[in-house]
């Protein structure tokens, strides 16, 4: 089937499938962001989950984890780079000895202004072929697709 028609189509094109379009712009994405955050020695995960801490601090690794949809494993990896690098520290639950919370220190809290900074300069410049309409267009159908809008 065609992607736009519907039709039944034997001649698929995997350079213009809705999948490894959205796979090459994530991977332009990713890559731009990445070289924006390498003199500050993070990741685009690393600064995601410090992203999520600055909205709300004090989460749970599980929490953190559902909120960047990633698994126990890699959540646990990349808050032991974060906290090795000094940016969160884990303290226990208080009312749950199993569950540990996590916390932005001083160091992390004071990143967000420039690192924020850095995302929205990324965003911009994958998006700089775009008009503020298709932009915000754009931004409508992930949601959609993602299933946040109906």
């Amino acid at each position: 089937m065609s992607f736009l028609s519907g039709k039944m189509n034997t001649n698929f094109d995997i350079e213009g499938s809705l999948g490894f379009l959205i796979a090459k712009c994530h991977q332009k994405g990713f890559q731009i962001f990445r070289e924006k955050l390498l003199p500050h020695n993070l990741t685009p995960p690393q600064f995601g989950l410090l992203a999520f801490l600055w909205k709300k601090d004090g989460q749970s690794q599980i929490q953190l984890g559902t909120a960047m949809e990633m698994d126990r494993t890699t959540t646990s990896g990349v808050i032991d780079r974060l906290e090795n690098l000094g940016l969160v520290s884990r303290r226990n639950h208080p009312e749950d000895r199993r569950v540990f919370m996590i916390f932005l220190t001083e160091a992390g809290r004071e990143l967000e202004h420039n690192l924020s900074h850095l995302s929205l300069e990324s965003s911009a410049e994958l998006a700089a072929n775009l008009s503020a309409g298709e932009k915000e267009t754009l931004l409508g159908l992930l949601k959609k697709i993602r299933g946040e809008v109906k």
